[in-house]
């Protein structure tokens, strides 16, 4: 089983302007199949903005998808993890803060990678991704983890 963040993430990662329209960022996760992208200004990250992002934080409020920007709609601030930490660190991360994905960064926070659940899984690291995964479900069921309220 890798060790690392590096041996499991996904290299190659597009990014974001905060000045870029929610459409452009809609169609980049549609033809990449993909359910959030890092933000990025002067060489930085920013933010992130999911598909979940889009529709509370635009379509939600009315706002026209053409005319609204990704800095708009965006979660500021971003939780990363480094190249190097373990698997098992991102996944405690992950949990703790009820992410699915984090962007991977090098040493010098240069952006080198995102790594999802799916891949922590994918790679070995199946038990820190369930544990994470059973963690994330839960706070975002308010507590209902395959049950419906009142069932």
């Amino acid at each position: 089983m890798p060790d690392m963040v590096r041996d499991v993430m996904t290299p190659d990662v597009l990014t974001l302007s905060p000045r870029d329209t929610v459409v452009r960022a809609a169609v980049l996760m549609r033809d990449q199949d993909i359910g959030a992208l890092p933000v990025g200004e002067d060489d930085r990250l920013i933010g992130m903005l999911t598909d979940r992002d889009i529709v509370r934080r635009t379509t939600a409020q009315g706002l026209v998808p053409s005319d609204a920007r990704v800095g708009d709609a965006m979660t500021k601030g971003i939780l990363y993890c480094f190249d190097d930490d373990s698997c098992d660190d991102a996944a405690i991360s992950m949990a703790a803060n009820g992410i699915r994905r984090l962007p991977v960064v090098n040493r010098e926070r240069r952006l080198v990678g995102i790594v999802s659940l799916g891949d922590l899984a994918k790679w070995g690291a199946e038990e820190s991704a369930a544990e994470a995964l059973a963690v994330i479900c839960q706070a975002s069921h308010g507590g209902y983890v395959g049950q419906l309220p009142g069932a």
